[in-house]
């Protein structure tokens, strides 16, 4: 069976209008919680080296009031609960509101990769051979996987692990994936970095360079020109990162593999924040290309069924006009 974002991708039928504003593909939200629990939380986030005082907590109208300031047509959810029982009530609750707002929200599913049975062990690498049938599955239905580190681990020096170890974790990761092929043996799907990447888009010469040299373990043989072949295939997000990550990013991937993410909803980002670093993503954006929309459209090609909603296009419709 095809997904929908598959189906549409195949399509022969003439291009739709394009939507009226952006896609940011990095959201946050969180299920209701009662009150009670905040404390705790506030207490876990402190202990994790975040200076807060209360807790973040999602509000949908919030959300859609700044879309509309930033000219955000629609925003894509995101959340990553600790537990497969905390995953599945995210997911439930995520997609009330993405049904309650079809055209101004969307969800990307959490998989639970600590268990590859539902969807191993926690810690477990991307580039790790008990997640190919997570991988394979995903690879036939042609998806779109979007990789986030986790922000909340303790931090290291004492600041919080969201300033920079979530970039170097993200280098880690992706190198990994490299020395495993994951990229080479599942080519469809599309694998999304947030932050830019971190901090790989930067290394990512360095890698080239020497990656493939005799001194470098290299169990499964990768050459230099496998390494690079696997960067090009690789897209990252903008996520507080764009005055210096972009650029090297369109460097590593070209810029049709730059989408946007504006990375609302969590304790490390502001409105003030958001909206510097969506500034500077339109500034690149007219130097690169011209136009300074192109980056924040970018992620309607990743996302067709989005692009359908956002201009109000159903599945009922395309089958219509078949």
């Amino acid at each position: 069976m095809q997904s929908y974002n598959t189906r549409l991708r195949k399509s022969s039928l003439p291009a739709p209008p394009s939507p009226s504003g952006w896609l940011d593909i990095h959201t946050h939200f969180f299920p209701p919680r009662p009150a009670s629990e905040d404390e705790h939380l506030v207490a876990a986030l402190r202990d994790a080296h975040f200076m807060v005082t209360s807790p973040p907590r999602f509000n949908p109208t919030e959300l859609l009031a700044y879309g509309d300031r930033a000219g955000i047509a629609m925003q894509m959810l995101s959340n990553i609960p600790p537990t497969t029982a905390a995953l599945r009530a995210s997911t439930d609750f995520g997609l009330s509101v993405v049904q309650a707002h079809p055209r101004r929200f969307g969800l990307l599913a959490a998989l639970p990769t600590d268990e590859p049975a539902e969807a191993v062990r926690n810690g477990v690498g991307l580039g790790d051979e008990r997640l190919r049938v997570v991988w394979e599955d995903l690879n036939r239905r042609e998806e779109v996987v979007f990789v986030h580190p986790d922000a909340y681990t303790r931090g290291r020096d004492g600041r919080p692990s969201a300033l920079i170890d979530v970039a170097f974790d993200t280098a880690r990761t992706i190198t990994d994936m490299l020395y495993n092929r994951v990229f080479l043996k599942f080519p469809d799907i599309k694998w999304v970095f947030a932050h830019c990447g971190g901090a790989f888009p930067a290394l990512s010469g360095r890698v080239a360079l020497l990656g493939a040299e005799s001194w470098v373990l290299n169990a499964k043989g990768v050459t230099r020109e496998d390494l690079q072949e696997q960067m090009a295939r690789i897209h990252v997000d903008t996520a507080a990162a764009a005055g210096t990550g972009v650029e090297p990013a369109i460097k590593m991937t070209g810029i049709h593999h730059v989408v946007y993410g504006a990375d609302c909803g969590v304790p490390c980002s502001t409105e003030a924040t958001i909206e510097e670093n969506r500034r500077i993503v339109r500034n690149i954006s007219e130097k690169v290309t011209g136009d300074g929309e192109f980056l924040g459209m970018n992620g309607f090609d990743l996302f067709p069924a989005a692009k359908m909603r956002v201009i109000g296009i159903t599945s009922r419709d395309v089958g219509r006009q078949k």
